[in-house]
C-alpha cells in the first residue's frame, strides 16, 4: 500500500462566511483554525496548505463566558524601563480594530510552523456584518447550530 498525499493541484479551495454575532469566542477560534488547516477534507496533509478561505463578520460581538470580559488582562513591554502596559479584553473589543481579538485567537489555535502565515492569510475578520467578498459567493456556516455550547449564555 501506498500514501497518497495531497498536492497543490488536487486542493478545492471554497469560500466560507461565519457570523461571529453571541458565539463563545474559544469554540468560534476552534472551529475556523479548523476549516484554515483543511482538517476536515479526506486529502488533509500536514506539510501542505489544504484549507479553506474562511470570513468571520460581527468579530466585535462575540461572547466570553464567565467574567473574562473584565478579569482577561493583556500585557506586553514598550521596552522603556518601566514601560509594562495592560489592557483589558473589554478595551480590546470596543477598539477600532475589535477584530484583533478573534484574529489572535485563530492564530493561536494553529500550530507554530513555516505554513503558519499562509495559512492566516486566508482568514477575514471584519467588525462589522459588511465584508467586500461577496463576489466569491462564500457558503454560510451557521456555528451555533454545530454545538449547543457554541451559543450559551455568556456574557458581554
Amino acid at each position: 500500500m501506498s500514501t497518497s498525499f495531497a498536492r497543490e493541484f488536487d486542493i478545492q479551495r471554497k469560500w466560507i462566511l461565519i457570523d461571529a454575532e453571541g458565539v463563545v469566542l474559544g469554540r468560534l477560534a476552534v472551529i475556523v483554525a479548523d476549516l484554515l488547516r483543511g482538517k476536515r477534507k479526506p486529502l488533509f496533509s500536514p506539510h501542505v496548505d489544504c484549507g479553506d478561505n474562511v470570513i468571520v463578520i460581527n468579530a466585535d460581538k462575540v461572547k466570553l463566558t464567565g467574567n473574562k470580559l473584565n478579569d482577561k488582562f493583556f500585557y506586553w513591554h514598550t521596552g522603556y524601563p518601566g514601560g509594562i502596559k495592560r489592557r483589558s479584553m473589554k478595551d480590546l473589543l470596543n477598539e477600532p480594530h475589535g477584530d484583533k481579538v478573534v484574529r489572535n485567537a485563530v492564530k493561536g489555535m494553529i500550530s507554530k510552523g513555516s505554513l503558519r502565515s499562509d495559512i492566516m492569510s486566508k482568514l477575514k475578520v471584519y467588525k462589522g456584518s459588511e465584508h467586500p467578498h461577496i463576489a466569491q459567493q462564500p457558503e454560510v456556516l451557521d456555528v451555533s447550530t454545530l454545538n449547543g455550547k457554541n451559543k450559551r449564555g455568556a456574557q458581554q
